[in-house]
């Protein structure tokens, strides 16, 4: 990403309201485009489940901890969501190294095909608006979601490690 940001960038109001608009539109396509997934796999699964695979694919070995922090959801409930996975035959969970606790989690192979049926719709679809947009604003785009996504971009390792 390029050098500090610009100080002279002074957005107004209803600048910053389409910004949110288009990011709302943006995310209602893609979760079109997830929930279709969703119905062709007939696994009774929903969003959450779908995000869960993808992020174990991005960073497998992650656990509950980190999955609720990624997702912004409590523990109880991505740890419901991994426990769902690994009821499908999605998911495999193994007690941590060093902290026998903490029980990270990887998608099996089925897990992986799921993840992936899915993800293809939504890479096809970022493929195309990324083109439309041009080659030299891909990286501007990138670099507004980095900024957006804050902390979860990269998250901490929880105690124990992977």
């Amino acid at each position: 990403m390029s050098g500090p940001p610009d100080p002279r960038l002074i957005l107004h109001e209803d600048e910053l309201d389409a910004g949110l608009e288009l990011l709302l539109l943006a995310e209602a396509a893609l979760w079109a485009a997830v929930d279709q997934g969703l119905e062709a796999e007939g696994l009774g699964l929903g969003r959450s489940h779908w995000r869960a695979a993808f992020l174990l694919r991005r960073r497998p070995g992650i656990g509950v901890q980190e999955l609720a922090h990624l997702t912004s959801l409590s523990k109880q409930a991505a740890s419901r969501i991994l426990v769902d996975l690994a009821a499908k035959g999605l998911v495999e969970k193994h007690a941590g190294d060093e902290d026998g606790r903490r029980r990270s989690a990887a998608l099996t192979a089925r897990g992986q095909a799921f993840e992936a049926a899915i993800g293809e719709r939504l890479r096809a679809q970022l493929g195309r608006a990324y083109r439309q947009g041009g080659l030299d604003r891909v990286g501007g785009a990138r670099a507004i979601l980095a900024a957006l996504a804050g902390g979860r971009l990269r998250s901490p390792t929880p105690a124990g490690g992977r």
